[in-house]
């Protein structure tokens, strides 16, 4: 198996970050740091790659010449060179976090597990932790809402892994301006979240496996804090057509938070707030096709509704559409496309 982690940066290297890649090297695991404009000049860091704007410029793939700068779906570019490595994995993290000593475990694909379907909105982080918490994403008006209680297991397929984050987790401004405890998250078991259930995921520290990889594209026309968050809800969606399920695990990171403006990141989760639970409900009544063959024809299908309901920009239909141009130039999952190319313009 070739394993890749993804990291965007635009600062010099934190210390975490020369931990993971000290760490990935024993592990053989590859690692990328996909730079923007903001970069450091001289970016150095053993063992890992650095891909600057220049050298992006020069990898032949039709997005990133199109994709914004100074974006965080700049980071689009190094799962892309990921796969054109002949990926099968990709840790998605970010730089500012620290693994543990199972950072590099592994969970399986296919293991029996508590599950939940039919379930609405669930905040996963109750099944973690006592304390009132909640993940970046989740919506205002659900926090105080019913709690579930896992008693029902079930052998499930999970090509996306979410793990945990202790000390300062994935949460939204709101909860970080009115509370300002780090967290250590219970040890629990996993669950995974199936069919007409929702909770959103991130960018933080999340393992693709390779049937998933077409759902890592992050979307480059939303605020900074919403665009993995809005990726999630895509792709929990097409999941359900695969028969696929979200799994939530313990944490395997120590996140070590860059500095931030809080007042900034309120800012930008303002659309969040305001229209993350009207996603979810379009998305849920929105007509999919089921299987593996129609991932790409689902993905279509799903930002055309956020772009037609004004949620994201228009323009970012031409994006998505040179990055499945490029996955299919790259050979890469070619169950999924049919042989007429109808699935692509």
């Amino acid at each position: 198996m070739k394993k890749y982690l993804v990291i965007t940066s635009v600062a010099k290297p934190t210390n975490s970050l020369k931990i993971i890649a000290n760490k990935s090297k024993k592990n053989s695991v590859h690692v990328l740091i996909v730079g923007d404009k903001k970069s450091p000049k001289n970016f150095r860091l053993k063992n890992s790659s650095f891909i600057s704007l220049k050298d992006q410029g020069k990898l032949n793939f039709s997005y990133s010449s199109k994709c914004p700068i100074n974006s965080y779906s700049r980071k689009n570019i190094g799962f892309l060179l990921a796969m054109k490595n002949k990926a099968n994995l990709i840790y998605d993290i970010d730089d500012d976090n620290e693994p543990k000593n199972n950072f590099f475990l592994l969970k399986n694909i296919k293991k029996k597990t508590f599950y939940i379907s039919n379930g609405g909105w669930v905040n996963v982080y109750n099944f973690f932790s006592k304390k009132k918490i909640w993940p970046r994403g989740f919506p205002l008006s659900e926090i105080n809402e019913k709690k579930y209680k896992l008693s029902y297991k079930k052998v499930t397929i999970c090509p996306i892994n979410q793990r945990l984050a202790n000390n300062d987790p994935d949460v939204d401004a709101i909860y970080r301006l009115t509370n300002n405890n780090s967290l250590t998250f219970n040890n629990s078991q996993d669950v995974a979240l199936g069919k007409k259930t929702w909770c959103p995921f991130n960018s933080q520290n999340t393992v693709w496996h390779e049937e998933a990889f077409p759902l890592l594209y992050l979307p480059a026309y939303t605020s900074f804090r919403m665009s993995d968050i809005w990726r999630s809800f895509v792709a929990q969606r097409i999941c359900w057509e695969n028969n696929w399920s979200i799994l939530f695990s313990n944490s395997t990171v120590t996140h070590k938070r860059n500095k931030h403006d809080l007042m900034k990141d309120f800012k930008d989760e303002i659309p969040g707030y305001l229209k993350n639970f009207d996603i979810a409900k379009n998305l849920d009544n929105l007509k999919l096709k089921k299987g593996v063959h129609n991932i790409y024809f689902n993905m279509i299908k799903c930002y055309t509704l956020l772009c037609k309901k004004k949620i994201i920009d228009k323009k970012e239909l031409s994006l998505l559409n040179l990055w499945l141009s490029d996955l299919k130039n790259l050979n890469k999952n070619k169950h999924y496309i049919k042989k007429n190319n109808s699935y692509i313009n």
